[in-house]
């Protein structure tokens, strides 16, 4: 007895049609493994990434918050704010910042400094710093790069030009007893921003 041959339906015949597409793309990673990795991002690019969050941040505290909340008599932006019904200051703001970013091990640190520091330990730490910040004060779109050393592990620098953007900056640091400079105006430079990045884990 010759049994009847049956075609597929057309719901079959859509499956196995799924069936093939989902073979045959199923073979496609493996042919992407082969190909060379694409290449990573410059530690340049990582470092202007960083800047450009810290910056941000950091425009929003001071201009947002520090300058709306004095203005309007709210709350007083102190250098002792911990143990008065104040906040922080914009440069302590980016100072603790900078001390939860530390703590997270990734290796990638940012800090303010300044030819003219309050405190010396806010000054510039190697020569690369120093000319750095003496780049920055004739040319402040200009930032400036470097791959240094400590030890046996190398690092990215980047500093980039720290300029007065409010009037809370320019009266502290006008105003402070152990300021070396009284004259700043808006739009001075006042310091860099350095980012550093580690290139090996």
């Amino acid at each position: 007895m010759r049994m009847k041959r049956r075609h597929p339906s057309i719901a079959q015949r859509r499956i196995l049609s799924l069936l093939a597409i989902l073979m045959l793309s199923s073979s496609l990673p493996l042919k992407a493994a082969t190909d060379p990795p694409p290449r990573g991002i410059s530690p340049e690019k990582v470092a202007d990434y960083l800047h450009a969050i810290v910056e941000a941040d950091r425009k929003v505290y001071t201009t947002q918050i520090v300058k709306r909340m004095q203005e309007q008599g709210v709350v007083l932006a102190r250098e002792d704010w911990e143990s008065k019904n104040a906040i922080p200051l914009p440069a302590q703001f980016l100072h603790y910042s900078s001390k939860i970013v530390a703590e997270s091990g990734s290796g990638i640190r940012f800090r303010l400094i300044s030819l003219w520091p309050i405190y010396l330990r806010n000054g510039p730490a190697t020569e690369f710093e120093r000319k750095a910040l003496e780049q920055l004060n004739a040319n402040p779109d200009v930032p400036q790069r470097e791959i240094v050393s400590t030890g046996k592990k190398q690092f990215f620098q980047a500093v980039y030009a720290d300029q007065a953007i409010s009037s809370s900056c320019i009266t502290c640091h006008n105003s402070h007893p152990l300021s070396p400079k009284r004259d700043f105006k808006m739009g001075d430079v006042m310091g860099g921003v350095v980012i550093t990045i580690p290139l090996e884990d």
